[in-house]
């Protein structure tokens, strides 16, 4: 490719490289272990807020040496898109050479967020969940539950998943569309709690809010079991995120930015952030009996671990539009 094209890549574009989750699980864990041992850069991502309640368009840079890495991602979230029809998460992402700065592809970014948030939760489960755990419960049934089960699944033996959406409707279809994936018992259920007591992994997936809906109550969470906060810590009841032995994130300066904007305001201390706990500067899991939690608020990181995969398969397998810059 001429240094003066870029490579346009589509959200059906990208699906077509089939970069796989396990491709995606490794590459995640190289670019903490990087952050870990200080040697990313990645900026707090600033964000603007258009039209009313959450809402929001963030800019996300970051730089993985290891992967040799460098872009941003311009990445919106808007809740009410689901009533028109329309994704809740949009984007695009560009992709640069670090060695000239000069661009090399622009994708979309929709499929990309899924996996990597998957992947993220997977990455944190492997130091923080129990190694025998099988049972997920997921509440929101959207894209991001099915992403995080991919994850979840090719990293642990499951089970069975327990699903629950406040449109009935999607939890059931949720529960077939698994069980038919993955080999797995997919048990659409009535209510949160169901959802998360007698579960090793409960992951919250719907839409992110500065206010919490707290509807997971304090003792729903069993003891031993690991939580993924995938919406932040919109379906938290303070008195349940007390009961955590160990609340992690994926990125402890970054969550405090969140918690000046207005986010987080009811969480426990921090133990430790993911890139400690892959460089082995902080302990994961200790005990069998430990409740742990994890509110990966979505890196920049991770798609810089993860768009190289995607534009190396498309150059590879001629997928894709150029574009002159």
């Amino acid at each position: 490719m001429s240094e003066r094209e870029l490579l346009y890549l589509s959200y059906a574009d990208v699906v077509a490289t089939d970069v796989g989750m396990p491709e995606i699980l490794e590459a995640l864990e190289t670019a903490f272990r990087e952050h870990g041992e200080g040697r990313a850069e990645m900026p707090p991502k600033p964000g603007i807020h258009p039209g009313d309640g959450d809402n929001f368009i963030h800019a996300m840079p970051a730089y993985i040496p290891a992967l040799e890495s460098a872009g941003v991602k311009w990445v919106s979230g808007f809740p009410g898109n689901q009533d028109l029809g329309m994704p809740y998460i949009n984007g695009l992402l560009v992709l640069n050479d670090p060695s000239t700065g000069v661009p090399l592809a622009v994708m979309d970014c929709v499929w990309i967020t899924g996996a990597r948030t998957g992947a993220a939760t997977a990455l944190s489960a492997k130091y923080l969940a129990r190694p025998e755990s099988s049972v997920v419960g997921m509440l929101g049934c959207g894209v991001q539950a099915r992403t995080n089960l991919e994850g979840l699944n090719a990293a642990f033996a499951l089970e069975r998943v327990k699903a629950y959406d406040i449109h009935t409707e999607l939890a059931e279809s949720y529960a077939l569309e698994m069980a038919t994936g993955f080999g797995i018992e997919g048990v659409a259920v009535s209510t949160p709690e169901e959802a998360v007591r007698g579960c090793d992994i409960v992951v919250t997936a719907g839409p992110i809010l500065k206010t919490p809906h707290a509807t997971i109550r304090a003792g729903w969470l069993d003891e031993g079991a690991f939580a993924s906060l995938v919406d932040f810590d919109s379906y938290w009841h303070a008195d349940a995120l007390g009961e955590v032995d160990k609340f992690c994130t994926d990125d402890t300066p970054q969550l405090r930015f969140y918690q000046e904007q207005g986010y987080f305001q009811g969480i426990p201390p921090v133990h430790a952030d993911l890139g400690e706990l892959v460089t082995g500067r902080k302990t994961g899991r200790e005990s069998p009996a430990e409740r742990t939690m994890t509110a990966n608020l979505g890196m920049a990181l991770d798609d810089m671990a993860v768009a190289p995969l995607i534009y190396a398969k498309a150059m590879q397998e001629g997928i894709g539009i150029r574009l002159p810059l």
